[in-house]
């Protein structure tokens, strides 16, 4: 039970899941639901903090290597892509909505990516990423919550 929590918050921890694979993987392994709703929203609003710091303090060092540069540049323009459109013209709005998205390439990578690229003060983008965050993980845990209940 505890490796599975454990697991549950590595996953919603994790650019390659969020909360999207972590909740889903808490629920499928049999944990109580709303521990894995608050272990994947929890985990997965340490991410904003933590890419915070990255970006602030320790991407601009490892920018002066070419190989960090143009992979930084290459994810720099797929955010960009991705949201600018709906940043620019919503702001606030448009950045939670863009990590409400429960789908791949959107959420809380992209979002802190995002606010950073726009120069979005701290704290707006903060809460919008938080609020974002709640509603993705609120769609994916309903969602699974009632096709594991469906298909019982």
């Amino acid at each position: 039970m505890f490796q599975d929590i454990i697991i549950t918050f590595l996953w919603s921890l994790s650019p390659l899941g969020e909360a999207k694979a972590g909740i889903p993987y808490g629920l499928l392994s049999g944990l109580n639901i709303y521990l894995v709703f608050a272990v994947g929203f929890l985990a997965n609003v340490l991410v904003f903090p933590m890419m915070q710091f990255f970006l602030n303090k320790v991407n601009s060092s490892l920018l002066q290597w070419h190989f960090y540069k143009k992979s930084a540049i290459w994810v720099a323009r797929r955010a960009k892509g991705g949201a600018e459109q709906k940043i620019q013209k919503y702001g606030f709005w448009g950045l939670l909505f863009f990590v409400m998205l429960p789908i791949p390439g959107t959420g809380v990578y992209a979002g802190s990516i995002a606010s950073y690229l726009f120069n979005i003060e701290r704290r707006k983008a903060f809460y919008a990423n938080m609020i974002g965050i709640f509603l993705s993980s609120l769609i994916v845990w309903t969602t699974t919550v009632l096709t594991m209940q469906s298909a019982a």
